[in-house]
């Protein structure tokens, strides 16, 4: 069960990465129906299926790069769910057997039940064109996905006892507020990029011009009817205020997550919370230069990837931590 889990673990991190590839290079829409593309199972190659790809959907040209760029994405999001599944049985197996019932059941139970949810979002991200709301969504449940199967591999992993750090105890309410900081600015990065609005502020530290008097949280935060959600509908005014408000969550994000690891730095002495605390540090450092290099280099595909996945790495660093200190000593 926990080599499953583990190699669940590595997999869904791929999925994760070839989601935001999926979407940064725009191919959301590379198949404008699910679960097939064009329908059929793969890509439309030869001339006779393209044919039939073209009169089946006219409003939608087929872009053989962005078809695969998308069909690959659901191939690996369709192996992660049946990787869930199968933790689903082992866990069902082994809770029908009296002396194996302290294991995990509720947990892997709950991760199908998401996953399920998970591809009715990717449904849905195709269906409705992209909405912003569904393609966040998405986004969070990627990485609620990732979250519980790290915590179900924590908890399939034999644990030591910690010894030494009872102090840090006393952190642990503050470790929670620093998940849900992480969490609600991870969140507001699933916004901005639903609503292409990563570019809408080019310069450093906030944006170009009279920015504060384009401010407009009301519109930000919207849902403006559209045929399609592609390449988004706000206005630049509404997208400013999106990639504005991001910013100002990195800015809160960093000092919440500081101030934690200033006191676990202080305190810690088993090797197992320095290691925490050089990890997340580390993880922080490294976000807030890709983040500042998307502005600098205009989105580079590479970074804004790297971004998206080590604001997964980073989230993962806060589960394993309040997991970590919510164990009895």
């Amino acid at each position: 069960m926990r080599n499953l889990v583990k190699f669940s673990l590595a997999f869904c991190f791929i999925v994760i990465v070839l989601g935001a590839f999926t979407r940064l290079t725009d191919a959301g829409l590379g198949c404008p129906d699910w679960p097939g593309c064009y329908g059929f199972l793969t890509v439309p190659q030869s001339e006779t299926r393209q044919a039939v790809a073209v009169e089946a959907f006219p409003e939608a040209p087929l872009d053989t790069q962005k078809a695969w760029n998308e069909m690959i994405h659901r191939y690996a999001a369709g192996i992660l769910g049946l990787l869930v599944l199968a933790i689903a049985i082992v866990a069902i197996r082994r809770r029908m057997r009296a002396a194996t019932r302290h294991q995990p059941f509720k947990l892997p139970i709950f991760l199908l039940i998401l996953i399920c949810w998970q591809a009715a979002l990717g449904m849905w991200t195709v269906t409705m064109m992209l909405q912003p709301v569904i393609v966040m969504l998405h986004l969070l449940g990627g990485f609620s996905t990732f979250s519980l199967l790290y915590l179900l591999y924590l908890r399939e992993t034999p644990y030591h006892m910690l010894g030494g750090d009872p102090k840090l105890r006393e952190l642990r309410s503050l470790a929670l507020f620093s998940l849900l900081v992480v969490v609600g600015q991870i969140a507001l990065g699933g916004w901005v990029a639903a609503n292409y609005a990563a570019l809408a502020c080019t310069e450093l530290p906030v944006c170009e011009g009279p920015w504060v008097q384009r401010l407009n949280f009301a519109g930000a935060f919207s849902l403006p009817k559209a045929a399609t959600y592609e390449f988004g509908v706000h206005s630049y005014a509404e997208r400013m205020t999106m990639h504005v408000l991001h910013r100002l969550g990195a800015l809160i994000t960093t000092v919440v997550l500081g101030f934690l690891l200033f006191k676990l730095w202080r305190q810690a002495q088993s090797a197992l919370f320095k290691r925490s605390a050089f990890v997340i540090t580390l993880l922080l450092v490294i976000q807030l230069a890709l983040g500042v290099s998307n502005v600098v280099f205009s989105l580079p595909l590479a970074v804004a990837v790297a971004h998206n996945a080590f604001g997964a790495l980073l989230l993962l660093s806060l589960v394993g931590l309040n997991y970590n200190l919510a164990r009895k000593t």
